[in-house]
Order: structure tokens, then C-alpha cells, then sequence
């Protein structure tokens, strides 16, 4: 399944926890300052520019599934400094090899990370770098309890019923020896909670958690979706990152 289109311009607003974990993985990296880092999942580049201040001498692919987001990545990030290239993460296919990879906050939703993996071991040299976070086992579970309860009746959002939704929300372990069988030395590899309050939770909601739950709905039922998840839902949102460093062999 094709990478589903974001709303570029809400995500820029609202996506304050997100640039936390990503300066965290940003942190995690063995830098010179004159590599070329992918920047997998850039969103609209709000991380890609904080990575970018710890490269002087360097560049960054910055590579979205959505061409919005990286339409307005584009727009954000200096263009002799960035490459955005708007592709799936399972096709991406890059000349000349990077020097490190991270990603922050997409790999929960892609279902093959087994693919995954292998597509980034081929787009890095031996040795790089590969630092990530992304959502982990029990990441938004009481959100997923909010979900499952406004769409237990079968009206008026009977089109989710039985849905699993669109979320890989895997465990160090099945993560730890994914990577290693792609050709990956695995540093360290583990959750942690990091619940948000969120400022705009229904706004945070329609973009950042519900959007391919929305894309199965009748538009003139989004907001009522949202508003029914919003009100069911703890308002702290329990999320848990799953993190990881490590290297290609």
C-alpha cells in the first residue's frame, strides 16, 4: 500500500512533541559535521533543519511518503543544503551511499519492516549510523481502546468496525532481530513512555493519530469521528517510542 498524503500545514503546527523525540535521536549520532545523513520520514523538515546545525560541512537527504509534507519540507529547508525527495520508504533508492540514516516518529506505519530494513542497509556504507524512534508495543493503547469503543456499534462509523488500523507497533526484541538479520549491529535497542498533554487535541487528533482511520470515512463524518475519539480518550496521550542504535555491517 502506497504511503498515504498528510495535512502538511496542521502537522507544522501541532507536532511539538515529535520535535522533542526527534532532537533526542539527533543527539545519539556520531557526527564530524561534514556527513551526508538521510533523514527517513522528514515530515515538513522541522527536524531535518535541527540536524542540519550539526552538520556545517555537510548535507541531508530528507525523504516523505507524502507529497505534501514534502512539498512544504521543500519549502522550509535551505535547497543547496537538502535533497527532499517525496518517495516510499520500501522503494527509496539513492545514488551514492549515506553516512548515517535516522527517523523519527514514521516506522509504526509501515507494515514490512523486515523490507524496510533491508531498503536502508542497501542506502547506507558499512559503518553508518542508523538512529531511530518510532512508535513501540503499547504505544497510544488507550487511544486504541477510544477507537475500538466509538466503533464497536456499527453506525455511524461501521466502515472501521473490525479495522486493525494502520500501526506496526513493534517490540525490541522482534525489532532488535529484524535489524540484525538486514546486516545491522544493534547498540541498543529499547521503549520508553513519553506521555504528552496535547495542546489542540482536536486538531492533534484529525492529523497526527486518526488520519488513515479518516481516509476509510465520509468526509462529512471526519470531524464528528474525531470529536467522539477525542472525548473517549485519556487526555494525556500514552504514547511509548521504540529507539534503537545501530549500525550496517
Amino acid at each position: 500500500m502506497a504511503p498515504r498524503d498528510w495535512n502538511a500545514d496542521s502537522y507544522h503546527q501541532v507536532s511539538t512533541p515529535h520535535q522533542d523525540w526527534g532532537r533526542a535521536v539527533i543527539g545519539r549520532l556520531e557526527l564530524s559535521g561534514d556527513e551526508t545523513v538521510l533523514d527517513l520520514g522528514c515530515g515538513t523538515g522541522r527536524i531535518t533543519r535541527a540536524l542540519l546545525e550539526q552538520l556545517p560541512d555537510g548535507r541531508v537527504i530528507a525523504v516523505d511518503g507524502s507529497a505534501s509534507m514534502a512539498e512544504r519540507a521543500r519549502a522550509e529547508l535551505p535547497a543547496d543544503r537538502v535533497e527532499v525527495i517525496h518517495a516510499d520508504l520500501l522503494e527509496l533508492a539513492i545514488p551514492e551511499p549515506a553516512d548515517a540514516a535516522i527517523s523519527t516518529a514514521t516506522f509504526h506505519w509501515i507494515a514490512d519492516h523486515d523490507r524496510l530494513f533491508a531498503n536502508v542497509h542497501a542506502a547506507l556504507r558499512p559503518g553508518a549510523q542508523f538512529v531511530v524512534q518510532c512508535g513501540g508495543k503499547g504505544n497510544v493503547d488507550a487511544v486504541l481502546a477510544a477507537i475500538t469503543q466509538v466503533t464497536a456499534q456499527r453506525e455511524p462509523f461501521g466502515a472501521l468496525a473490525g479495522w486493525p488500523g494502520p500501526w506496526n507497533y513493534a517490540t525490541p526484541e522482534q525489532t532488535r532481530e529484524r535489524l540484525e538479520r538486514a546486516g545491522f549491529d544493534v547498540a541498543d535497542c529499547w521503549l520508553n513512555d513519553a506521555p504528552v498533554a496535547v495542546e489542540q487535541p482536536f486538531e492533534f487528533f484529525k492529523t497526527v493519530i486518526l488520519g488513515a482511520h479518516l481516509d476509510r470515512l465520509p468526509a462529512e463524518q471526519h470531524d464528528a469521528f474525531t470529536a467522539a475519539v477525542v472525548a473517549h480518550a485519556p487526555q494525556v496521550v500514552d504514547y511509548v517510542r521504540l529507539n534503537w542504535v545501530a549500525r550496517r555491517r
